[in-house]
């Protein structure tokens, strides 16, 4: 149909990916943007390293700038919050930086308002007294979230800070900071840090963050922040599971505990939540309102081998957007699917993963029977200067021999995010783990070996497992 109304709030991956795919596909589309800030296209994902000094100025992180976007043809109204969605009515009402408010008609709505920061309870984050940026303490989220961290730093001059949390963003933040001279203490509740990997990978990034001076407290759990006698540096008190107290004073601490789906508009409006409280669509983006779509961090993900979850990730949110925009112009392309693939690089070690770890698979409730290998293959033939090992997990079904998935980590010369695409890219076609072993990969001694790391870990499996695999294979056709 030519020349629909497409309105598209959020001006991060999913929304102007939304745009730009009904733009593309539609030029006498009206297509509208809605964007809380000012900074649509932004790439989130790069704000540890304008942090760090690595990005020189914060404006090279707009992956498009908005006049690149308005000449694609699209409306873009920055500073401009959508309130409330009248399904039945197809109108958005929106309020500006001015407190204008106004409608607008839309014949689609596609829903993109990401997520937002997880607010531990922790005292001194909440109440009329909570802590602020103004006093040092800060969520990290946003580009203004990131230019309060700035601001901080250029006022405080910070000889040390207090990380909270040890996940992808807390560990790219230590590193950041470390990077501009401050000593980092980082904390996390759990027992390892970087725990969507085994603890044993963890323990490798563990010690990677201590060899360059990060004090690293696990299974450590922050009760309050508050600020100290005198009244200019920040108190960290935190309990560790032996009992232990622990206290920090710094002038600057971060909270990056994870984020939420931000779906209250959404919900509002009566539209249907799912996994961990993400909006519900099906593999078309479609909500349970008509003409009603929603991609990236608020709506729930279609995992290829879980069904539907939540796992906020920008690759997702980038193609759901476009799936999004497509099939509001009246497409009918669907999303095929997630598999968490996720890498971090934190110093000079990169870890990463994708697909599912062994108690994940185990409480998938799809009938497999997994197992997991550890190996350490090299990640280049080791006559050639240079070589270092990457520590290998890979997961399997013993029943069947089905890959359900791999985690890495190495250093950064190993090339571990393009490994795990191997990886990646066998879950998505639903390989065996010993199919690997035909898959024609490139070699050449100072890269790779004939049989690359991805394989030799994958054989290291078979050798483990491949009895259990027949057996059971065997038994299957007999009582067939």
């Amino acid at each position: 149909m030519s020349g629909k109304r497409i309105v598209a709030i959020g001006g991060s991956d999913a929304g102007i990916s939304a745009a730009l795919r009904a733009r593309e596909l539609d030029p006498d589309s009206e297509v509208t943007v809605v964007v809380a800030d000012a900074y649509p296209n932004f790439s989130i994902c790069g704000i540890p390293y304008y942090v760090s000094g690595e990005v020189g100025h914060w404006s090279n992180l707009a992956h498009r700038t908005l006049a690149d976007l308005k000449a694609t043809g699209m409306q873009v109204r920055t500073d401009t919050r959508a309130t409330a969605i009248d399904a039945p009515g197809k109108r958005l009402t929106v309020r500006d930086a001015d407190g204008h408010t106004g409608q607008l008609p839309y014949d689609a709505l596609i829903v993109g308002t990401g997520a937002v920061s997880a607010r531990p309870p922790i005292e001194g984050l909440s109440g009329p007294d909570a802590l602020g940026p103004a006093d040092g303490v800060h969520l990290l989220h946003s580009m203004g979230d990131t230019f309060a961290v700035m601001q901080t730093l250029a006022a405080r001059q910070p000889k040390s800070a207090v990380v909270i949390g040890a996940g992808y963003i807390g560990l790219e933040m230590t590193e950041a900071l470390t990077l501009r001279g401050i000593k980092v203490i980082q904390i996390e509740a759990l027992p390892e840090v970087l725990p969507t990997v085994d603890p044993e990978l963890g323990a490798l990034v563990r010690t990677e963050l201590e060899t360059h001076g990060v004090d690293v407290l696990t299974n450590t759990q922050v009760s309050a922040i508050t600020r100290t006698p005198t009244g200019n540096l920040l108190r960290v008190t935190a309990a560790a599971t032996d009992g232990t107290t622990v206290t920090c004073d710094t002038p600057l601490v971060l909270v990056v505990v994870g984020v939420r789906p931000d779906t209250a508009l959404a919900a509002d409006a009566g539209a249907r939540l799912g996994a961990k409280g993400a909006i519900d669509v099906d593999e078309y983006m479609r909500t349970s309102l008509p003409d009603v779509y929603a991609a990236g961090d608020c709506a729930v993900t279609h995992h290829r081998l879980l069904g539907k979850t939540w796992l906020p990730l920008g690759t997702t949110a980038h193609k759901q957007g476009r799936i999004a925009g497509e099939n509001s112009l009246g497409g009918t392309r669907w999303f095929a699917g997630s598999l968490g693939t996720q890498a971090v690089k934190v110093f000079d070690l990169v870890a990463a993963r994708t697909g599912l770890r062994n108690h994940e698979a185990a409480a998938a409730g799809r009938g497999w029977t997994p197992a997991t290998t550890a190996s350490r293959p090299d990640d280049h033939k080791a006559y050639y200067p240079g070589a270092t090992p990457i520590s290998l997990h890979v997961t399997g079904d013993t029943d069947t021999g089905l890959l359900l998935g791999a985690q890495l980590v190495g250093r950064r010369s190993a090339e571990i995010s393009k490994r795990v695409d191997t990886y990646a890219a066998a879950l998505f076609h639903g390989m065996t783990v010993d199919g690997l072993s035909d898959l024609d990969l490139s070699y050449t001694p100072p890269l790779g070996s004939p049989w690359d790391a991805v394989q030799v870990a994958t054989q290291a499996w078979m050798r483990e497992h491949h009895l259990d695999v027949q057996r059971r294979m065997a038994r299957t056709s007999t009582e067939a």
